[in-house]
């Protein structure tokens, strides 16, 4: 399967997902939703929050062009919000799922989707 498909099945096909992009932990956009673009720096931010998780908590995190708030954060994942608005962030072995949701949809609605593709991939070695 495709990384696209991911995307395009898995997350925002779950229609509890309103955009989504896979990012490589080396960097690199692996796959995205049509007009969803993380800039370089916001891709770089995404993959230095896991280095550095008291960083997140305290400054939250900016997804295409968005800033968002840090509810949660820990070496797997990283939850945040913005207004009724939020992003789930799973780090996998080799991707990080970045899925943002869009109210009505809610974080508790979204965050059980993020997280079983990534048990998933976490399974097949990705």
């Amino acid at each position: 399967m495709s990384w696209q498909t991911y995307v395009d099945t898995n997350l925002v096909g779950s229609g509890k997902v309103s955009r989504a992009a896979i990012l490589g932990q080396q960097g690199g956009v692996w796959a995205s939703s049509p007009g969803y673009s993380l800039s370089p720096e916001e891709q770089k931010a995404v993959i230095n929050a896991y280095k550095d998780l008291s960083a997140v908590q305290a400054s939250g995190l900016r997804l295409a062009g968005q800033k968002y708030f840090t509810i949660q954060a820990n070496e797997r994942s990283i939850y945040v919000k913005k207004q009724a608005d939020g992003a789930v962030v799973v780090k996998t072995k080799q991707a990080i799922l970045v899925a943002e949701y869009v109210a009505p949809i809610q974080g508790p609605e979204a965050t059980p989707v993020v997280e079983s593709l990534a048990d998933y991939l976490i399974n097949v070695g990705y």
